[in-house]
């Protein structure tokens, strides 16, 4: 127990396991989610950046990293699970989509 500012004693409240349950989605979401977000944004720079292959390929990927980590910003300030989860996954379908239905109109060297 801990002491408040008037010499009380204050009594932690008990970890539930529904809390737990939803901290363990929020860090699958981070995990498996922001790793769809960024895979599938790095696949659609890959094909959209108008550049030579491997500048397009070398900035997408160093760009991935940015995206996952504003994701994983994003999971953890998201209200409930549920409204960290369909962004995830909606924008990575939406994404992943774009990039295989434009790779054959890409940039090309």
């Amino acid at each position: 127990m801990s002491e408040t500012s008037s010499g009380h004693l204050k009594r932690r409240t008990a970890v539930t396991p529904i809390y737990r349950l939803a901290v363990a989605s929020r860090i699958i979401a981070t995990l498996v989610g922001g790793y769809l977000v960024a895979y599938a944004s790095a696949a659609l720079l890959t094909v959209v950046l108008p550049m030579s292959r491997i500048n397009r390929v070398v900035t997408a990927s160093l760009l991935s990293f940015v995206v996952w980590t504003v994701v994983a910003i994003g999971v953890f300030a998201a209200r409930n699970a549920w409204r960290c989860w369909w962004p995830l996954l909606a924008g990575g379908g939406v994404m992943l989509v774009l990039a295989f239905v434009f790779r054959n109109y890409g940039m090309r060297p």
